[in-house]
């Protein structure tokens, strides 16, 4: 008797057990299946400091997730991603890669000239995406799905540089002229549009406006011309490896002038600036966080603490200020939306970011129709007081001050550049 109940007893755990999966099948996946984000990020290459950032940090707020039991009743974030090595080329493939053989839950991207290149297979699956650091790219898209998280708002080829124009107007004497110049890249070219008509409404006279292909390496020459011209406005569209190389040709060549800089990646770069130096001091340029006491939102500092502790490890920006911030911020909401709608289906969680304001590090986020924050908030800046090459300088209120919006201002534009 004591036998026949044991196997009565196993048969009907079995039944229960096999029963508790049909029902988890029925309702379109195991409980405990992970939730897959996946996304491409340049992690070698001339983007690599700033994808390997971005990366740590996704990895940290998904062992935190992880750690208080995952999203959904117990599912657990899985990040799968692909280094796209720089090249905006590889990027098709990728998203192609994690959606039909990966069958990610939800695709992510970083980069103006790698999300627009994700752009048409996103749209091809009708998939959500929530981007970042990508300027403008859902203008000529116009897709419902998209979101960016960076805070350029509804016109972001004018914000990057709206800041810069705002705080020119206020030189006195006024300025007239202006010189323009950038890499023949998306990016550079989408914020060298919207400078152009901020000139024009400023009334500026454009005296020089090139571009230059993305392999150069010597900028004397482009620096000697512009200085030739003797603007009294310098703005730069230009990405990491090239920006490092135009700060040291316009100090090589002695350029002179107002006010110099405006949309120069790569300036926010710890080790580009440890390498620059004070040569970056007078420099004005776009920003997203600095440790200005007028930044200081809720739970930032303790985030920022559990990055650095890793970051040399991860062989990543070592103090994080440009990426780190507003990458978390983009996991913030995603984890938000995903929890209220109950799921990751794309539809809904597009319908949510429309609707929603979210609360996170980098301050609240909200969307406009064309999933862009619903107000711009990109910082322009400058560096006043940068000695030597010492890192901490970099993480000191005064180092980099922030000049608008004005909200946020930590400081006052010092002209002509360079600065003393």
């Amino acid at each position: 008797m004591q036998v026949m109940r044991s196997i009565e007893t196993a048969g009907s755990a079995v039944l229960a057990t096999l029963f508790a999966l049909m029902a988890c099948f029925a309702g379109g996946a195991l409980a405990a299946d992970p939730i897959k984000i996946g996304f491409g990020h340049s992690l070698t290459g001339g983007n690599g400091p700033l994808g390997k950032a971005s990366l740590l940090t996704f990895q940290i707020w998904a062992e935190e997730v992880n750690a208080r039991g995952g999203l959904l009743g117990g599912r657990k974030v899985e990040l799968i991603y692909y280094d796209d090595q720089s090249n905006p080329s590889n990027v098709p493939g990728l998203y192609n890669k994690l959606i039909e053989v990966d069958k990610v839950d939800v695709l992510m991207s970083q980069g103006t000239i790698f999300t627009a290149p994700a752009m048409p297979v996103v749209m091809q699956n009708n998939r959500f995406l929530l981007a970042s650091l990508s300027l403008a790219v859902n203008d000529q898209f116009k897709y419902n799905r998209y979101f960016q998280t960076m805070p350029y708002g509804s016109d972001g080829k004018a914000a990057i540089s709206k800041g810069y124009f705002e705080v020119a107007a206020k030189l006195n004497p006024k300025p007239r002229t202006i010189a323009f110049i950038g890499a023949d890249i998306e990016f550079a070219r989408n914020a060298l549009d919207g400078a152009r008509a901020g000139a024009k409404k400023a009334g500026l006279t454009i005296v020089y406006d090139q571009s230059y292909p993305a392999s150069t390496v010597d900028f004397s020459s482009i620096m000697r011309a512009i200085q030739s011209k003797k603007p009294d406005l310098v703005f730069v569209g230009s990405y990491p490896i090239d920006s490092a190389g135009l700060v040291r040709a316009a100090r090589e060549v002695g350029l002179k002038s107002m006010m110099f800089g405006g949309a120069m990646v790569g300036l926010q770069i710890t080790t580009v600036k440890q390498q620059m130096g004070e040569n970056l001091n007078g420099m004005v340029n776009y920003e997203l966080f600095l440790r200005e006491p007028t930044m200081s939102f809720p739970g930032v500092n303790e985030f920022l603490t559990k990055y650095r502790a890793r970051a040399g490890a991860a062989g990543t920006d070592p103090l994080g200020l440009y990426v780190a911030p507003v990458q978390y911020a983009t996991a913030q909401v995603l984890e938000q939306a995903i929890t209220a709608t109950g799921g990751t289906d794309d539809a809904k969680l597009a319908d949510y970011l429309h609707k929603t304001t979210f609360k996170t590090i980098f301050g609240e986020i909200k969307f406009g129709a064309d999933g862009e924050w619903a107000n711009s908030r990109i910082l322009m800046t400058q560096f006043q007081k940068v000695k030597g090459n010492d890192m901490k300088q970099f993480d000191t209120p005064g180092t980099q001050v922030i000049l608008y919006p004005e909200s946020l201002k930590s400081g006052e534009l010092k002209s002509p550049f360079p600065i003393q």
